[in-house]
């Protein structure tokens, strides 16, 4: 049964979403032969050592900057657990699976409930979901908590779907969107203080080694986990993985309202163009953004 999730007076704006995350690469032109030819991202915006990607609505989505011949992250590290791209229907995903099939890539994949997934690393190892939301009336919420699992997807019917679907595209449709990002942190409880209590989002799922939280009642825009990283140091700036990611807010009453509570708990911050530049506390950087949802 739906739920109407409540929101405390220090709850982020609930039309916030995540918007433009900025991976680090190792090289540009083998990343682009990924994204665009198996994925269907088509570019925006090129130089020499970056990339915007979007879908069909020319909306940004990914940012690629190259660091020729980095490493990879550390597998013990902070930083990106994945990044989680919101397909807008079941036959497109099961398209998206149809072209990885094609392609030969290793998929994951898992039955959240509220939504089914695909998983995938990118080819510097950073990790990418697929996926698409179920109805928000199916998801089943208790005492301001959702329920999710991961259970098997039915990858056949998914195929199905994407292989007779009446309008075939290779780049991918409008509407396509960041749905959520997911971070390998240190310490949940530490996590919990700065993007809870401090940035304003709720608590939509926890476990002892992970948090799930969210705006206006979204299962998550951020997941949290420390599965790999407990107690673990920041990943490298010179390796691949996660630049900086944008956390976007409907209007400047709801980015002022964040900027309070940054100043109240004296964390350090830096204004720039009507953004606010705030570092977490493993040096994630996120860039906080009036940006209307489209």
């Amino acid at each position: 049964m739906e739920e109407t999730k409540s929101l405390t007076p220090t709850s982020i704006h609930p039309d916030t979403h995540i918007g433009l995350v900025t991976l680090r690469v190792s090289d540009l032109a083998r990343s682009l032969q990924f994204y665009e030819g198996i994925l269907g991202f088509q570019t925006i915006t090129r130089t020499p050592s970056q990339v915007t990607l979007g879908g069909q609505d020319n909306v940004p989505l990914l940012e690629l900057h190259e660091l020729k011949g980095a490493p990879p992250q550390p597998h013990r590290s902070t930083g990106l657990y994945h990044v989680a791209i919101l397909l807008p229907t079941r036959p497109d995903l099961g398209r998206v699976l149809l072209r990885l099939a094609q392609a030969h890539w290793e998929i994951g994949q898992g039955d959240h409930l509220v939504s089914e997934a695909l998983y995938i690393s990118d080819p510097d190892g950073n990790g990418l979901e697929l996926y698409q939301d179920r109805p928000r009336s199916t998801w089943n919420w208790n005492n301001g908590m959702v329920k999710m699992a991961t259970d098997p997807v039915d990858l056949h019917s998914l195929l199905e779907e994407g292989m007779r679907d009446a309008y075939p595209w290779d780049v991918l449709p409008a509407g396509t969107s960041v749905g959520h990002i997911h971070l390998q942190v240190a310490d949940i409880a530490q996590a919990a203080q700065f993007y809870h209590t401090i940035l304003g989002f709720d608590i939509t799922a926890r476990m002892p080694s992970a948090l799930f939280i969210s705006a206006g009642g979204y299962h998550h825009h951020i997941g949290l986990n420390t599965w790999q990283s407990r107690g673990a140091g920041s990943a490298p700036k010179h390796t691949t993985g996660l630049q900086a990611f944008v956390i976007a807010l409907p209007h400047h009453e709801a980015l002022a309202e964040v900027r309070a509570r940054l100043v109240a708990h004296n964390i350090t911050f830096q204004e720039q163009d009507n953004r606010i530049l705030v570092d977490d506390p493993w040096q994630n950087a996120i860039v906080l953004e009036v940006i209307s949802h489209n």
